[in-house]
């Protein structure tokens, strides 16, 4: 299935800061820092203005859902303060929304569905105009508790509302324990380490703006010698995964299930380079068994302490538009 590496649409900013420093260029932004748990990069004005605008919306008190298409609801204004009025925000197997209007609908549905979403920012980088938000959301569906992470990769403006925008996060989790009946199977079922666990060596060097072009071949070539091959020893965590898997072996199979299922066509997206952590963004399609160019995208973290972390939508992948709307149905029935 592999495919010839086309390397566009590749933005890189600055340079990383030794040691986990961060470069505050108009303000430390004090009022936010303690909200989120490792905030890293170059923190400027509008950085500041994003970051309080994203976590006021974590924040906002959860209350009555908005009826459909309720724009003026708290929450939903909270919501779409994040935007310019003409951003877009894209999610993996759909178009691009555009306009607080298109946002705004699509926010009023989701708080329908899970009136109580809430959430936390875990490793965010800002790099430019370019913002890493890693957040653990929380919700509850047919009276369970569900738990995931997901990055918010936003492109900013100066004022530090978002351009454009795009969320990576796997939605299985939602129907996973809900509505087990008629939720397919999980596309990482049974994968986990197996063999001996190597010997801790020395973390991998920082990932540099250089590796681009190489990691991406690595992805649309279903290389999985050379993706592991870069993070040597490094725990790898994902969707699908109830802990990290440690091993080669485990590692091996955790991508070689990926590029089994489907096909990926990848272009290289935003980075941000922070003190300790680098997220690299991959975006494009993926075909196989339940669609052909199916919008999709990989976020990878390279994190401090040997973490490696990839944030994707397995839904796509294992079931398509049909199937996915009618599991949507089902959550929203009571």
């Amino acid at each position: 299935m592999a495919v010839a590496a086309v390397v566009a649409g590749m933005a890189t900013s600055a340079a990383a800061l030794p040691g986990g420093e961060e470069r505050a260029t108009g303000g430390d932004c004090r009022d936010v820092r303690a909200k989120v748990e490792r905030l890293e990069g170059r923190i400027t004005p509008n950085v500041c203005a994003f970051m309080r605008r994203q976590i006021a919306f974590g924040e906002a008190p959860t209350g009555t859902p908005p009826a459909a298409g309720e724009l003026s609801h708290p929450r939903v204004k909270a919501y779409l303060d994040i935007f310019d009025e003409d951003a877009t925000l894209w999610e993996a197997g759909g178009a691009p929304q555009r306009g607080h209007g298109v946002i705004g609908n699509s926010i009023t549905g989701s708080l329908r569905l899970v009136p109580d979403l809430r959430y936390r920012g875990t490793d965010v980088v800002a790099d430019g105009a370019v913002m890493m938000f890693g957040q653990w959301n929380e919700v509850t569906v047919k009276g369970h508790r569900v738990a995931y992470p997901q990055i918010a990769r936003n492109v900013l403006g100066d004022d530090g509302k978002t351009l454009q925008a795009r969320r990576y996060y796997d939605r299985y989790v939602l129907f996973r324990d809900t509505v087990p009946e008629v939720a397919p199977e999980a596309l990482f079922e049974g994968i986990a380490d197996s063999g001996p666990v190597a010997s801790r060596g020395p973390d991998p060097e920082r990932f540099r703006a250089a590796e681009i072009r190489d990691r991406l071949a690595a992805w649309n070539g279903e290389d999985i010698d050379a993706l592991l091959a870069r993070t040597g020893n490094a725990r790898l965590s994902g969707p699908g995964l109830d802990a990290p898997l440690k091993t080669k072996a485990g590692k091996r199979a955790y991508l070689q299930r990926l590029f089994d299922t489907a096909e990926v066509r990848l272009k290289a997206g935003q980075v941000a380079f922070g003190g300790t952590t680098t997220y690299v963004e991959w975006h494009g399609t993926v075909s196989g068994p339940k669609g052909k160019d199916i919008p999709f995208g990989i976020v990878e973290r390279f994190g401090p302490g040997g973490e490696w972390e990839l944030y994707f939508d397995t839904l796509p992948l294992i079931a398509d538009r049909d199937e996915i709307g009618a599991l949507f149905q089902k959550l929203a029935q009571p």
